[in-house]
C-alpha cells in the first residue's frame, strides 16, 4: 500500500537510466533504539528487489549511538530511492515507540509494576506498534476485543451495573474468558471486587484515591492502573500504594504519541 501511495518516481526517472546501480547506507542521527530491521526484507521484496541486496549492521532492539549505520543497500538507483522513505517511515516510527517504553520503563524500574501498551494504534499498524514495544521490553496489554472481555465505563453506564454487565458475560459464555472491569473510583472498585474478574483497572486516579482502591483488591486479583499516566507522574502513581502495589500501568502514550526517532538514508556518491 505504501508503495502505491507514492506512484511512480518521476524525477529518479528522468536522472537516472534504467538498471543504472548504486549503493546506499541507513543511519542513526540521534542516540536511539533500532527496531524495524525486518521490516526492511518485506519492503524490498514487494518492490521486487533480492532480499541479499542488503545487510543489517546493527542487532534490532539494540541502542545505537549518533552516526551509526545500521544498514547497507545495494541495487539499482530507481529501486533505492523508490523504497528510501518507505523503509524510514517504519524505522523512525517503530524505533520512537521503542524509545518512548524506555523512557517509561526506567522510571519504573525498582517498583515491580509492568509496563503495558493499549489498542490507541494507528490503524493498521497495531502489531508493528505492540511489536516495537515488546522489543523494547514493555508488555503487550489484549491485541484485539476478543483476546479479554473488558467492560468499560460505556458497557457499565449502558448495562446499568459493574454486576448486571459482568453476570451477562458470565451467562453468555461458557467457559468464560478472563474479565477486567474499569473502575472510576472506590465505590466500583468495591462493586467490582465482588464480581471476582481477572482484573480491576483503576482508571484517571490520584495518588490519593489510588491509596484507598488498592488495597480494596485481593490477591487474585491483578491491579492495573491507566489514565493520565506521563512520564512525570508514572513513578510516583507506581508507589502510590507500597502495601498493595498495582501489578501493572497501561500508557496510551507508547503507541499513539511516540516522537520519531531520527534515520536517514544516504546514497553512496558516484566517483
Amino acid at each position: 500500500m505504501a508503495l502505491e501511495e507514492d506512484g511512480p518516481d518521476l524525477t529518479s526517472l528522468g536522472i537516472f537510466p534504467a538498471g543504472e546501480q548504486a549503493s546506499a547506507h541507513i543511519v542513526a542521527k540521534q542516540e536511539t533504539m533500532v527496531i524495524g530491521l525486518p521490516l526492511i526484507d518485506l519492503v524490498l521484496s514487494v518492490a521486487g528487489m533480492p532480499p541479499d541486496c542488503w545487510t543489517a549492521e546493527a542487532e534490532e532492539g539494540s541502542v545505537v549511538p549518533s552516526g551509526t549505520v545500521v544498514a547497507r543497500l545495494s541495487g539499482h538507483t530507481m529501486q533505492l530511492l523508490k523504497v528510501e522513505r518507505i523503509i524510514l517511515n517504519l524505522m523512525t516510527h517503530l524505533s520512537g515507540v521503542g524509545n518512548l517504553t524506555r523512557q517509561y520503563l526506567h522510571e519504573l524500574e525498582g517498583t515491580g509494576v509492568r509496563l503495558l501498551d493499549t489498542r490507541k494504534t494507528l490503524p493498521g499498524f497495531r502489531h508493528l506498534e505492540k511489536y516495537a514495544v515488546r522489543v523494547a521490553g514493555g508488555v503487550n496489554h489484549r491485541m484485539n476485543l476478543w483476546e479479554m472481555l473488558m467492560v468499560k465505563d460505556n458497557h457499565i453506564d449502558a448495562a446499568g451495573s459493574i454486576t448486571r454487565a459482568v453476570a451477562s458475560l458470565r451467562e453468555h459464555f461458557h467457559p468464560c474468558p478472563p474479565i477486567e472491569v474499569e473502575c472510576r473510583g472506590v465505590a466500583e472498585v468495591r462493586e467490582a471486587v465482588a464480581c471476582r474478574p481477572a482484573r480491576i483497572l483503576l482508571d484517571n486516579m490520584g495518588c490519593a484515591e489510588l491509596r484507598d482502591a488498592l488495597p480494596l483488591i485481593p490477591a487474585g486479583i491483578e491491579a492495573e492502573i491507566s489514565g493520565g499516566v506521563s512520564l512525570g507522574n508514572i513513578r510516583e502513581l507506581a508507589l502510590a500504594c507500597t502495601e498493595r502495589p498495582a501489578d501493572f500501568i497501561s500508557v496510551g502514550r507508547l503507541t499513539h504519541s511516540a516522537p520519531s526517532a531520527d534515520f536517514s538514508m544516504r546514497m553512496e556518491r558516484r566517483p
